[in-house]
């Protein structure tokens, strides 16, 4: 259906200033960010981020005195076995972290806006560990996967999917055809029960709707202090400023313990965080004069489309595929070692693209989908090793999930670094590597589902453009 026809009836947003929200933040209380994947940095700016959990990296962290950490822990591309125990990692050092530096954590697991990754596993594990290290288990868990700024809006308790002026429920996106993450149902409270296999009934599922958020932060608070303990709340969000109002309520509910899983942008809401405007060219520090490296791994169209686009508006731009089935084969180690040395040869004089057969390979179900993707994406990641190794590129473009934690983490050995801000308004994530071989190369998070026909050329432009 049209959004405006959508949204025609609903009641006017309540105006909550960023300035509102952050007068109201308990200092004492630390947003910890499980991020499975590095996608969930694109809404925020002058935040830390680490891709590893160590008690250093963690003090560290928290030392900056920042309102909220993002943690890597990419398990949107692990199996449920290895997620439930990094999530577990991952809470009890940043409570002892926190306790030792007298502050209280909210946990945040940041999921995707189109609903993939890994639900109720995550949000149970984190609640079970955090009833497990302090004996008290969060009181609500709010679901707020909206994602306005990339289309993503949730009406009345349904998922959308905005594009062009169209409203399409999430379930009839290819986003729910996922190989490993799909999903049928677009009403949140639907949603939940089909991924707790019916444990949660959909009508055990509270609906916080719009009329009630647009009534304000009063009539918001006094919907959640209703609530009997262990509820799930299904959370509608059209603008930023409804993001604001639940934040401002949250924070005036400051006994109420709450385990957030959400989209993108709500951390940037409940820290009272403005929307940042585009990094510029200018406030970006390269190292090198080479030209910068695009990698590619995502397979959703949109990602499809951009490259399309890219190529189109930079025709000079070198192309250097990895063919998927060779990374997936004895022929790995040759094909690799042909592809760094004429991706270095080609940064020599200008940008490249390097992208992976855009033929989606897939296993039997869902674990060996899940393992190959973990095969490709590592032979992206062994590539731009070498050609770190070989040629340092003056920046490093990584577009999709597990693509873009991967190249981070391992690749480019991002152990910590600090979002500079986003590269388009409200999307695409600019890092700035604090420590090892990726000083002085910046590094943009693109996600494969964000955006529009034009973002990628648009954000190589900025980098590239001198």
């Amino acid at each position: 259906m049209q959004v405006s026809a959508l949204l025609a009836p609903l009641p006017p947003a309540v105006e909550i200033t960023a300035a509102e929200v952050r007068e109201a933040l308990d200092p004492r209380v630390i947003l910890v960010v499980l991020d499975d994947d590095p996608t969930g940095t694109q809404s925020v700016a002058g935040l830390p981020v680490l891709t590893r959990w160590e008690r250093a990296d963690l003090d560290a962290a928290i030392a900056t005195g920042a309102p909220a950490v993002y943690v890597l822990t990419n398990t949107r591309a692990l199996d449920e076995a290895d997620a439930a125990r990094r999530n577990r990692e991952v809470v009890a050092v940043a409570l002892e972290a926190a306790r030792a530096a007298d502050r209280r954590v909210v946990f945040v697991s940041r999921g995707d806006s189109t609903l993939r990754g890994h639900f109720p596993l995550e949000p149970d594990v984190i609640a079970a560990e955090v009833a497990r290290e302090t004996g008290r288990a969060p009181h609500l868990r709010l679901l707020v996967p909206a994602f306005p700024d990339a289309g993503r809006i949730t009406v009345h308790g349904v998922h959308y999917w905005v594009v062009d002026g169209e409203a399409t429920p999430v379930g009839e996106t290819p986003f729910a055809q996922d190989a490993t993450f799909g999903f049928r149902s677009s009403a949140l409270r639907d949603w939940v029960a089909e991924k707790t296999g019916g444990r949660v009934a959909a009508d055990s599922v509270a609906e916080l709707t719009i009329d009630i958020i647009r009534r304000g932060p009063d009539a918001v608070a006094a919907f959640l202090r209703t609530l009997p303990a262990g509820t799930d709340v299904a959370v509608d969000v059209v603008a930023e400023s409804d993001m604001r109002v639940v934040a401002l309520a949250l924070h005036r509910l400051a006994d109420l313990d709450v385990l957030l899983r959400v989209g993108p942008p709500y951390v940037r809401a409940h820290i009272g965080q403005e929307i940042a405007e585009p990094v510029r060219a200018d406030e970006i520090p390269f190292r090198y004069a080479r030209g910068g490296l695009i990698v590619v791994g995502s397979h959703v169209p949109l990602t499809t489309a951009q490259l399309d686009e890219l190529r189109r508006a930079r025709p000079g731009t070198a192309t250097i595929e990895l063919d998927v089935r060779r990374l997936i084969d004895d022929r790995r180690e040759e094909h690799l070692d042909d592809r760094a040395r004429a991706v270095a040869a080609a940064l020599e004089t200008g940008e490249v693209i390097v992208h992976t057969t855009r033929e989606l390979v897939t296993g039997r179900d869902g674990d060996e989908s899940l393992a190959i993707a973990r095969q490709v994406s590592s032979g992206v990641v062994e590539l731009v090793r070498r050609v770190l190794g070989i040629a340092p590129p003056r920046f490093v473009i990584a577009k999709g999930g597990i693509t873009s934690s991967d190249v981070a983490s391992e690749a480019l050995e991002i152990r910590r670094a600090t979002v500079l801000g986003p590269m388009l308004p409200g999307i695409v994530s600019l890092w700035q590597p604090e420590a090892g071989p990726a000083v002085g190369i910046p590094y943009i998070v693109f996600a494969g589902n964000v955006g529009d026909t034009d973002s990628l050329a648009r954000v190589v432009a900025t980098l590239a453009d001198r």
